[in-house]
């Protein structure tokens, strides 16, 4: 295909216009479902450029279909660089600034294409037989290294025992067998070499492991030194991997060896080498086993890291934790992204001091590139009244994509308004509310009570891909949230309580901000509804068995049953950690804060949905939860999907579910007949 990336001169023509509206209108799906979705944003090394992805839902072919853009930072001009067939994504600009290579799947699945920035063709280099992700330059622009996947081992039993006659039949005799929703029996995931030039691809890790990991990995798991000599990756090499978090830093030496160099008892991860090639930096968890600990920004110097040196903590004193960070070009700098009270905000760490200074703030920012004048951040930025756009920051920040300006325009989006309260352990508690579209002080509305997974996890100021408040409020519902003890972004100590408290100081939270959000003068607290996804599918079927305040709930994906969870689940260590150990040895805690033994008390309407490649939380939790409603007389409708895992993707079922959803909520809040 031809590239349609046009001279510098020419970028100046294309500029994507932002009407004003008069007339706004509550979100529909259609609406919803329409928006354009950016992401990834990579700034070229002259920091002139923005590459980033623009992917868009699409009902007809059921898929989402994503092209790679530019925007040029001085101006905010910008135009897409690809098109055609297959979806493209992944941008990343050589080192001299001249190419850039993507991943497409234009032909013959994901791989590799590289794009001359000059003008020409876009031009395929990997062949891999699964596909390659994950792109990252060497510094000499030679080539790139990938992750795939490959069968391992070559020969396994279940083609001796198949013979002339294939199946679809699995054999195998270890533990993480299958991951989120993919199957990982008989298949490994390795880091290979891809030659620019010829496009030969070479395994670097030719081992029994996950390289990088496939589980409590970071931000980008492998790093190469500025000098080319030194490729880090963030594995896992016990020979167990589903009991424990103990992922590694090693060195890949030529022969594919794995040279360990960061090690701890707790998750290792997001390597990165400073730009003088001097420091090495990384992500730690500090508690082995816990894949929610507070995640600390460590720093060694390179030649210290090998001959053994212990790193510095340079955020040490701080009870938050860092996302994703990057360097300053003059390595006198970190960016550190940080989720703090129900926001995302990007951090400048000084090097060496270790001073931290809130750079950006407000809604959720993420994906930090930083320019070669160590100020200027090119960034993603989103809140509840704004799906993500392409952010600059220097002396002002300002977007510089806007891929659905055009369509918020058109939209009534009130936005979050914050509340707190005194909650379980006497500790401060802090909620989010959003009124309806065409907000009447006068009128007394419903609430849909949102309840967020993880557990450690959080609702902050952010548009929502998937349970988003939007959606719900355009049904004329006042929408309330709360971070009860087990969020993040309040601090570890807050974080932690959660654990083996499942059922009792986070419901102790909901029960007061609930409360709280009955008081508001604008709330019909006789229709009230309650809905959660994973930890929060957990507390749906916990409350059903400890309260009837609600008048409706829906429970997506939830555990209904501790002690089948820990059967079924595929990451051991959370089980373990959250009920205080296996289920051989602490069934009394997962009996404890089982919802089974409480749905004698079941009165609540319930719409559950569960999907059939969920692998976190099996299928079978929704079938018993399902079962145990009917049993009790109630009313109960179950929404299945066979194609998706832990969240709904693609669009039509999405399509599905918003209208399963909210048919469902509207019937019983406002007392409508819905199919």
């Amino acid at each position: 295909m031809r590239s349609i990336l046009p001279p510098a001169c020419l970028l100046l023509a294309f500029l994507v216009p932002r009407p004003a509206f008069a007339q706004k209108r509550a979100i529909a799906f259609d609406d919803y479902i329409a928006l354009k979705s950016v992401s990834d944003p990579q700034l070229s090394p002259d920091g002139k450029w923005v590459a980033y992805t623009v992917s868009t839902p699409s009902l007809q072919d059921n898929r989402n279909v994503a092209r790679v853009w530019v925007a040029e930072v001085a101006t905010g001009r910008s135009r897409a660089l690809t098109g055609g067939p297959g979806s493209d994504r992944q941008p990343r600009w050589s080192p001299d600034g001249k190419t850039l290579a993507f991943i497409s799947t234009r032909d013959s699945g994901a791989q590799i294409w590289v794009l001359p920035i000059a003008g020409g063709d876009a031009r395929k280099v990997s062949r891999l037989a699964d596909g390659a992700s994950d792109p990252v330059w060497l510094p000499d622009g030679s080539g790139l290294l990938v992750v795939s996947d490959i069968k391992w081992p070559p020969n396994q039993e279940i083609d001796q025992r198949n013979g002339e006659y294939p199946t679809e039949a699995r054999i195998w005799t270890g533990m993480m067998w299958r991951h989120w929703d993919d199957f990982r029996a008989g298949k490994r995931q390795h880091l290979f070499r891809v030659d620019v030039a010829s496009g030969r691809a070479t395994d670097l890790t030719p081992v029994d492991h996950d390289v990088p990991t496939i589980a409590t990995g970071g931000d980008g798991d492998v790093a190469v030194s500025p000098d080319g000599r030194e490729i880090l990756v963030a594995a896992h090499a016990d020979t167990t991997v589903a009991d424990n978090t103990n992922v590694d830093l090693f060195a890949i030496d030529s022969a594919g060896k794995l040279r360990p160099i960061i090690t701890s008892p707790g998750a290792d991860n997001t390597p990165r080498y400073s730009p003088d090639g001097k420091w090495l930096a990384y992500l730690s968890m500090e508690r082995p086993g816990f894949e929610a600990d507070r995640l600390r920004l460590m720093l060694v110097a390179r030649a210290g890291a090998q001959a053994g040196a212990r790193p510095v903590e340079t955020t040490a004193g701080w009870n938050l934790s860092v996302g994703s960070y990057t360097w300053c070009p003059n390595s006198k700098c970190i960016y550190a992204v940080v989720e703090e009270r129900g926001r995302d905000n990007i951090y400048r760490i000084d090097i060496p001091g270790y001073k931290r200074t809130r750079a950006v703030s407000g809604g959720v920012n993420t994906g930090v590139q930083v320019a070669p004048d160590n100020r200027t951040l090119a960034y993603l930025h989103q809140s509840n009244t704004q799906p993500p756009e392409v952010w600059v920051s220097g002396s002002a920040s300002k977007a510089l994509s806007h891929q659905t300006d055009s369509a918020v325009a058109t939209l009534d989006l009130p936005p979050l308004e914050e509340f707190a309260f005194v909650g379980a352990l006497g500790d401060s508690v802090f909620g989010w509310t959003q009124k309806p579209p065409a907000f009447d002080q006068s009128r007394k509305y419903p609430i849909i009570y949102l309840i967020h997974g993880g557990p450690q996890g959080a609702w902050t100021d952010s548009w929502g891909p998937r349970w988003n408040n939007q959606m719900f409020a355009a049904r004329g519902f006042v929408v309330a949230e709360v971070n009860f003890h087990g969020s993040t972004g309040y601090g570890q100590k807050f974080t932690d309580a959660i654990s083996q408290h499942w059922g009792d100081y986070p419901y102790e939270d909901l029960m007061k901000g609930l409360d709280v959000v009955a008081r508001l003068p604008y709330v019909d607290s006789t229709r009230m509804g309650a809905a959660g996804a994973s930890y929060g599918g957990y507390m749906v079927y916990w409350i059903a068995g400890h309260t009837h305040r609600f008048k409706v709930l829906v429970d997506h994906d939830g555990v209904f049953n501790p002690v089948s969870m820990a059967g079924s689940t595929e990451e051991l260590w959370f089980t373990d950690w959250e009920f205080g150990g296996p289920l051989y040895s602490k069934r009394e805690l997962y009996d404890k804060w089982s919802p089974l033994n409480h749905v004698s008390d079941w009165k609540t309407p319930m719409l559950i949905v569960h999907s059939q490649l969920d692998y976190r939380v099996d299928l079978s939790e929704g079938y018993q939860a399902f079962t145990a409603a009917k049993r009790m007389g109630v009313a109960a409708k179950f929404l299945y999907f066979p194609d998706e895992g832990h969240w709904i993707l693609r669009p039509r079922n999405r399509r599905i579910w918003w209208g399963t959803v909210l048919d469902w909520l509207e019937g019983y809040l406002n007392e409508r007949p819905h199919p």
